[in-house]
């Protein structure tokens, strides 16, 4: 049985993904896709895996929403 901050922290993952597919404005889900990201490093680290929490630190709570951002200003400042 695993301890009960990993079975929170799956909870809170899996809501958080749910969070995420339920937001229609993108601006929003981008930012709700950064929590997400963040979440997951959490989870990894409550699973005793550092290494893989950094990664999805830097990519899923940093470089993705950045990623996204600058493609919807991007995509406003062209008119679509």
């Amino acid at each position: 049985m695993p301890p009960a901050i990993q079975v929170a922290e799956l909870l809170v993952v899996a809501l958080a993904g749910l969070a995420v597919v339920l937001t229609r404005d993108p601006v929003r889900q981008t930012l709700v896709v950064g929590f997400f990201g963040l979440q997951l490093a959490v989870l990894f680290l409550t699973f005793q895996a550092p290494d893989v929490a950094l990664s999805a630190l830097a990519v899923g709570s940093v470089a993705l929403p950045l990623m996204l951002l600058l493609a919807l200003a991007r995509m406003r400042r062209q008119g679509r």
